[in-house]
């Protein structure tokens, strides 16, 4: 058996984490076994359903290396085989027209509720020949599911779990307008699909049993279920916008490394060991479905941001630069091949201290700044008199120095040697001078990648100084 799985999201708004979670647990049980990831957009909600909906899925996918292995199916355009198959029932008696009137239908509704039971179809059509009366009235066209025994699944995630047929009613498969409901479309979609593995939300569970019936009706083998809980807030509540971002593409917006959301959500109720930071290729070889628990996971982005910073330290410099670039020019601007080779230089030292890519272009902003950066009225004041007059000086014991780093760092110990000052007193105003900040690379390093000219007008410029006319 080759084993298939599927994706399957409806495209009624963005893709949000858990659905992300689900799409990754597909794809790597489907490299585990050497089989294949599918994706299917169940679009059939034709009132809720849009393209750019569809897009933004399908872009958000590919951002985290999730794209199927072929082509996406679009479920509203197999209308047509969902209506054959429930004909088909019809014709081998295995379901039935239902001639009701939605106010028929209503009222039945209403007398369960008066009655205290649950709100289910009575069976009034299953046994029944229409007569001359009904000719040429629309109906629906229900499955004529078992009243006795129970629906068994052995779930991979949930364990066994059965429930009393009696708990369920005929449900419809085709509406009177001749379009099929979605319980029923899925099950003809994943057969025809040959899908094995259905991995998805447990918020599916209940559905589960009456799909089976469909499968079941049809002769067709059913595939193995596995049902992940839901990832809720960290207060124990369905996941919303009020915990943070709940859509992948937020998430990249945020700054966060594709490798390092994909860690994050295979750890959300998945676990192997101790490890904690698993590589994608990793993660093919080890994940398995039985091994998800079946409690809710809880979403942390703290953590989620500590993974992502172990990931940004890993990254190589070059393919974090474009990323980087096109923060800093989102206002259109772009930057000269001195500059890019400045921040190319600073670039592993702002790494180590980087949480997300925000941070990471925030923290170079001041590498690629016209001229000297703009200080906060909190740290410009840290510019004291006594350190602009320790910048005037520095500025010209440094005109002297050898630009190299090795030389600009046992200069700045001779200068505090002759000053008889400690070396933190010195690269304080300097380090707020160059970035316009209290956090920077190491500063005989910044020097160095900001290059003579550059530094020394920034250091002129914090002590209060006129720069000197070019030469």
């Amino acid at each position: 058996m080759t084993v298939r799985t599927r994706f399957a999201p409806s495209p009624t708004g963005f893709l949000h984490i858990g659905g992300a979670r689900t799409a990754l647990f597909n794809a790597l049980f489907a490299r585990r076994h050497g089989g294949a990831y599918l994706l299917r957009i169940e679009d059939t909600d034709k009132a809720r359903s849009t393209q750019a909906a569809v897009d933004q899925i399908l872009e958000s996918l590919a951002w985290l290396g999730l794209s199927p292995d072929e082509e996406p199916v679009f479920q509203s355009s197999r209308e047509a085989r969902h209506a054959e198959v429930a004909r088909e029932l019809l014709a081998q008696g295995k379901a039935y027209r239902a001639y009701e009137t939605p106010e028929e239908l209503a009222a039945m509704r209403e007398r369960a509720m008066a009655e205290k039971r649950p709100p289910r179809y009575e069976g009034v059509w299953r046994d029944r020949e229409p007569g001359p009366e009904q000719e040429g009235k629309p109906f629906a066209i229900r499955l004529r599911a078992p009243r006795e025994g129970e629906t068994v699944i052995n779930d991979e995630v949930q364990g066994t779990v059965r429930v009393a047929n009696t708990e369920l009613d005929d449900m419809i498969i085709l509406r009177s307008d001749g379009t099929p409901t979605y319980l029923h479309a899925v099950v003809v979609d994943d057969h025809d699909m040959a899908i094995t593995h259905v991995i998805r939300g447990d918020d599916h569970l209940t559905n589960t049993f009456r799909q089976c019936m469909v499968f079941d009706a049809m002769g067709w083998t059913r595939p193995r279920f596995g049902h992940i809980p839901l990832i809720h807030g960290a207060d124990g509540a369905k996941l919303s916008k009020r915990h943070g971002a709940v859509s992948v593409l937020d998430l990249r917006d945020q700054g966060m490394l594709p490798e390092a959301v994909c860690n994050y959500l295979l750890r959300l109720g998945w676990g192997h060991g101790d490890e904690e930071i698993i590589s994608r290729e990793r993660a093919e070889k080890i994940f398995d479905i039985s091994d998800v628990g079946r409690a809710a996971s809880r979403m942390d982005y703290k953590k989620l941001g500590h993974v992502n910073g172990v990931y940004l330290r890993q990254a190589s410099p070059d393919s974090l630069l474009p990323e980087v670039l096109r923060r800093l020019t989102a206002n259109g601007e772009g930057f000269g091949a001195d500059k890019i080779a400045k921040l190319k230089l600073l670039l592993p030292a702002l790494q180590e201290r980087a949480k997300s890519l925000v941070d990471l272009a925030e923290s170079a902003a001041f590498v690629v700044a016209e001229g000297a950066p703009e200080m906060d009225e909190k740290t410009a004041a840290m510019l004291t008199p006594e350190a602009k007059g320790r910048l005037s000086d520095l500025a010209q014991f440094l005109s002297g120095a050898p630009w190299e780093r090795a030389d600009l760092e046992q200069w700045l110990r001779d200068y505090a040697d002759v000053k008889e000052v400690k070396l933190k007193d010195i690269a304080q105003p300097l380090r707020l001078a160059l970035t316009g900040s209290t956090m920077s690379p190491p500063i005989d390093l910044t020097l160095f990648a900001l290059g003579r000219d550059e530094a020394l007008a920034r250091i002129l410029t914090a002590a209060g100084e006129e720069l000197p006319p070019p030469v």
